[in-house]
């Protein structure tokens, strides 16, 4: 009867390794997936998320949300629906989530990581820019069997956190350009 309790217990996770975890995002060139935001005041936006490695993300939020997030071209754009200013820019290498977008991927690059553990039956992993840790960190959740990112956390200069929480991923569909085009959408949002 023992025996059997044990093996009810679901066992622990293994700790995905750094090279893997770099090897699987790395691999990932384009993916598209529904996600829920979790924003530091507490408020809740859905939406929907597309990727294309390296450098562009594409943030759109379902109504009555009109709020879009773009990166491309080496800039993140915050497309504010309630403003009539032109997006809010800043340069991705000052952001955390430059560092899933990059080029190659190297979790094990020296002072990036801060943290790596097992939680449940999940991996965590936050990492920061080793030259520049004021930038902000982002804690990615990957489960295995095969490697997948589940959700992230970005930690601003301000200690402000904003939780991504990803629906099934859909990867390697070609994505239109203009997708990440930031010119672009500031014409389409005029």
């Amino acid at each position: 009867m023992a025996m059997l309790t044990a093996l009810a217990v679901p066992a622990a996770a293994e700790k995905i390794s750094l090279k893997e975890l770099s090897r699987y995002l790395n691999s990932l060139t384009t993916a598209e997936a529904e996600f829920t935001q979790i924003n530091s005041d507490g408020t809740i936006s859905t939406g929907k998320l597309y990727i294309q490695r390296p450098g562009r993300a594409r943030f759109e939020y379902n109504p009555p949300d009109k709020n879009l997030v773009l990166a491309g071209g080496g800039q993140v754009a915050i497309f504010d629906a309630k403003s009539n200013q032109p997006p809010e820019q800043y340069p991705l290498a000052r952001t955390p989530l430059s560092i899933i977008l990059a080029g190659n991927v190297d979790l094990g690059r020296a002072k990036m990581v801060v943290g790596h553990k097992v939680d449940g039956n999940t991996t965590r992993v936050r990492a920061q820019d080793p030259e520049n840790p004021e930038y902000g960190s982002i804690e990615m959740v990957f489960t295995a069997g095969p490697t997948e990112l589940r959700q992230w956390v970005i930690r601003d200069d301000s200690g402000a956190e904003t939780t991504v929480i990803l629906g099934e991923m859909k990867k390697g569909a070609k994505l239109a350009a203009s997708l990440f085009d930031i010119t672009v959408a500031t014409r389409q949002r005029k």
